[in-house]
């Protein structure tokens, strides 16, 4: 078997052991088994709800100042009551990304009817983004395959066996929602439409149309259809292609002729140039990464067994590491290309429907969720699927405007704990969580992240610049100077879902503050970024003076009486210990305002604090907290403890499909639920073990564990337009090669080796074990 292929000789008993594909705006969760296939669909702008206007009274700075005088006063119960008044959203027609529909296929031939042991197997190949399944019994071997081609907009199948008219199944359609509708229209062809309505995050009536199409090609055989379901009897081979548009956006009818378009521009192309085309536009990006981490005999075992050794501390098996690095990134380009209409969400693009059914919402949580989606994409070289959330950052910066004036009486753009495809920037609809002043401003450091890697000057000036100044015009009106310690804060806001004992009493937890860590980070993140910006862009002379007036007055990092970093402006008593968010470690990863070796003792008080959390026993233990401890040790440059958090992640919160989950209980999850930003949050910290560019300096094999001491790895992405190609051996560097495409000087680390030398685009520059340049 390949090492880049997820296997199975089981059948797919459900959604968690399905798998997935996507071309950016169409998924699909494929599950297979020998005499049924079912294909969970989903599409990416296929959301409940609608634009509400803002309700919240316009108190403005007033009310601002109110409730920040009993913050300072130490009175945060009073606070907290002026907060709930002013700031607290009703929750109205917000809405969720919604399964669209599924796609049953029963199987009548004699291989899938077969009982036998070991005649089944399927697979999804993340070299070709093709899943399959081969059925063996009685004589005959039934083949299907499928892909989401993002060349083609549509998802097409082929099914086929090697004796004649073999290949016989019922196929049908299912809806997800009441509205949902599929008709024939002829013997070859089921027409679907439906509307995204539900009534947890809406009011039942409102939200997007989609209408598709599902057609049916045979050769030899009949097929016929009856009762919204298409029957093919006896033909030699099948081919299935279905695609779907919405409105989402749209004015007009002419949506709704799209697919139709679609099906018949693929039928002319036919089934062999569809796949062929889709295999040359998916490698494009697919292939621009390699890696080695190392052999094991485990390799030749199914995936989901390859899992459960991990789970049960089993033996080295450094392919399925590497394996999992690929599939991270297998599913960046499955859910995000360049020209997606809307970022990776809660679950990617794929929807199995139970975050929806609880208070969850499949949306763009901004305070760690959506972030960590995109946490790989630079620096595994798929920095074109980072463009859909530049967009949509964008979009959020218009819809923040009026938050700002409204609720803040302030210039510039806010929002705040999440957003979904209508524009809601206000808080959430309780301030113990949905206060969260920098949950934009977080997602917007991806426009930063973005210019880093890629040098692009005019993405600089034309997009993450303008946004960004937007945001710091926002902060700069909104904080004020604390009148005890002089430093500009924000406030009031929380750290993220987290909550404080104010005094020595462990009673009466609290949640808002002012200046909370996780602010003050990411203002000077801002500030800095912006003064940096407009220097180099000779532009706004009144606006860098004014941050470096702020930024010389915002408070510092700081270390709290248990050596740990503090996560509030005051050394408050974490409430919650095993709180499941680490929002203030933000200055460790993925900012570089605490390294190892510019700042040592606020290092150690970021592993204080990661120790601290690690040992407690009610650990609320969900993928992306194991990702962020796996990110932190990486930082830290601690190879092993990285590796055990990584091993945990995979091992520990992982379907058989590898899709990761949060834990049953937490967070109000009523079972184990599906969250893809583990996937993407673990495909980071793989990368940053091998690879860190993020304090002016590339840093090769900085968290090297022992388990991958021989491997290397081609196409690494570091900031600065650099990619690097890195080869090691029993855990020393053999060779390195550094690309450039922007000249410069670069400095490049391996352990206490540095070497410094002036590059030129387009340069390639090998470098020895001793960091010489040959």
């Amino acid at each position: 078997m390949s090492d880049f292929k997820l296997w199975y000789l089981a059948p797919a008993a459900g959604w968690s052991q399905g798998l997935p594909l996507g071309n950016g705006r169409i998924g699909a969760v494929v599950m297979a088994a020998p005499h049924r296939e079912v294909w969970s669909m989903s599409e990416v702008t296929y959301w409940s709800g609608q634009a509400d206007p803002e309700l919240l009274p316009g108190s403005g700075k007033a009310a601002l100042e109110e409730m920040r005088q009993h913050f300072f006063a130490g009175d945060y119960e009073a606070g907290d009551s002026l907060a709930k008044q002013h700031l607290q959203a009703k929750k109205r027609n917000f809405g969720t990304n919604l399964g669209l529909c599924e796609v049953v296929i029963e199987f009548a031939d004699r291989a899938s009817q077969s009982g036998e042991a070991g005649v089944f197997q399927r697979e999804l190949d993340l070299s070709s983004a093709v899943a399959g399944a081969v059925a063996k019994g009685n004589g005959a071997t039934l083949h299907r395959e499928v892909f989401a081609s993002h060349a083609d907009d549509l998802v097409a199948s082929r099914i086929w066996s090697e004796a004649p008219g073999e290949v016989s199944f019922a196929l049908h359609l299912e809806g997800g929602t009441e509205s949902f509708k599929a008709v024939a229209s002829d013997n070859t062809t089921l027409d679907f439409k439906g509307q995204a309505t539900e009534k947890v995050h809406s009011n039942g009536e409102c939200g997007v149309w989609a209408q598709g199409s599902v057609k049916v090609v045979i050769t030899g055989g009949t097929i016929q259809s009856e009762d919204g379901q298409l029957t093919v009897t006896g033909a030699d081979e099948a081919q299935i292609y279905f695609t779907v548009s919405t409105d989402y956006r749209r004015a007009g009818e002419e949506w709704k002729a799209e697919s139709a378009a679609i099906i018949k521009q693929a039928l002319d192309k036919g089934y062999a140039r569809l796949r062929e085309d889709h295999i040359a536009d998916y490698s494009q990006q697919y292939g621009k990464l390699n890696i080695r981490l190392g052999v094991s005999d485990k390799a030749s075992l199914p995936t989901d067994q390859r899992i459960q050794l991990l789970a049960q501390g089993g033996t080295e098996d450094p392919q399925l590491f590497a394996l999992f690095l690929q599939y991270g990134r297998y599913l960046t380009i499955a859910g995000s290309r360049g020209d997606s209409p809307l970022p990776l969400h809660l679950q990617g693009i794929w929807n199995d429907g139970e975050a929806c059914r609880m208070g969850w919402s499949c949306d763009y949580h901004l305070d760690v969720n959506t972030q960590m989606n995109y946490y790989p994409t630079e620096v595994t070289n798929l920095g074109d699927s980072h463009l859909p959330l530049m967009r949509y950052v964008e979009d959020l910066a218009q819809a923040g405007r009026s938050t700002a004036r409204n609720l803040y009486g302030s210039e510039g753009w806010v929002a705040h704990v999440f957003s979904n495809v209508w524009g809601f920037t206000l808080p959430g609809w309780e301030t113990s969580w949905g206060l969260n002043v920098t949950g934009g401003l977080w997602i917007a450091t991806h426009l930063i992240e973005h210019y880093e890697y890629s040098q692009d000057r005019v993405f600089l000036e034309t997009q993450a610049y303008p946004v960004l100044k937007e945001a710091a015009a926002f902060y700069l009106d909104y904080m004020t100077v604390h009148p005890k310690y002089g430093w500009l804060v924000t406030g009031p806001s929380n750290s993220p879902e987290n909550s404080f004992y104010p005094g020595d009493s462990r009673e009466g937890g609290q949640q808002l503050s002012m200046g909370s860590t996780m602010d003050q980070i990411l203002v000077r993140e801002l500030f800095e970024f912006c003064l940096k910006s407009a220097i180099l862009l000779n532009r706004d002379v009144e606006l860098q003076r004014k941050l470096e007036e702020a930024i010389a007055i915002l408070p510092p990092l700081q270390i709290g009486k248990r050596g740990q970093l503090q996560e509030w402006l005051e050394d408050y008593e974490e409430a919650q210990p095993e709180h499941r968010h680490l929002s203030h470690l933000f200055a460790l990863y993925p900012a570089n305002q605490i390294t190892p070796d510019r700042t040592p003792e606020l290092s150690a008080a970021v592993r204080v604090t990661l120790e601290n959390r690690m040992v407690q026993d009610e650990l609320e233990d969900v993928e992306f907290t194991a990702a962020l401890f796996g990110l932190g040790f990486a930082r830290l440059h601690d190879g092993e403890k990285a590796y055990k958090h990584i091993s945990h992640l995979i091992g520990g919160l992982c379907f058989d499909n590898l899709f990761t989950y949060s834990k049953s209980g937490i967070a109000g999850a009523e079972s184990n639920i599906f969250v893809i930003d583990g996937n993407f949050g673990g495909t980071a910290v793989i990368a940053e073990m091998l690879l860190q560019s993020h304090a002016d300096e590339i840093h090769l094999l900085p968290a090297l564990p022992e388990a991958w001491s021989t491997g290397e790895v081609s196409g690494l992405r570091a900031k600065g337009n650099a990619e690097i190609d890195i080869v090691w051996e029993n855990g020393q560097l053999t060779e390195a090669v550094v690309h450039t495409f922007t000249p410069g000087p670069v400095t490049v680390r391996w352990g206490d080796q540095r070497t410094t030398f002036q590059a030129e685009r387009g340069g390639r520059y090998r470098l020895n074990t001793r960091l010489e340049v040959l």
